[in-house]
C-alpha cells in the first residue's frame, strides 16, 4: 500500500493565502471564485494520495457562474439557501479534482 501525502510548505501556504485574499479584497468579494481556484490548485499539485498526484481543473469563470446563481438563491430565500453554499462549493471543488495520468 502506497501512502498519501501533502508536500506543500508553510511559506507556500502563507504566499498563496496571501495572493487568494489579496484577490478577493481588491475586487470587492467579486473575484472570491478566482482565489478559490488558486488556493485548490496549489493543494492539488501538493497532494500525492496513493501515489498518484491530484490535479484540479476548474477555473475561476466557471465558479464565479455557480457564485452568481448561489447568489440569487440565497436573497430569494432571504438567506436559508446560505446553509447549503459550503457544501455546493465544496461539491464544485471535488467534482473538479482528480488525479493526474
Amino acid at each position: 500500500m502506497t501512502e498519501s501525502r501533502f508536500e506543500g510548505t508553510v511559506l507556500g501556504y502563507i504566499g498563496y493565502s496571501i495572493i487568494a485574499s489579496l484577490i478577493s479584497i481588491c475586487t470587492l468579494g467579486i473575484g472570491l471564485p478566482w482565489a478559490i481556484v488558486i488556493f485548490h490548485k496549489w493543494v492539488c499539485e501538493n497532494t500525492i494520495v496513493d501515489g498518484k498526484r491530484l490535479y484540479f481543473d476548474g477555473t475561476g469563470s466557471q465558479l464565479f457562474g455557480n457564485y452568481i446563481k448561489w447568489f440569487v438563491l440565497t436573497i430569494i430565500t432571504l438567506g436559508i439557501y446560505g446553509f447549503w453554499l459550503f457544501n455546493k462549493t465544496t461539491h464544485w471543488v471535488v467534482k473538479h479534482t482528480h488525479f493526474a495520468d
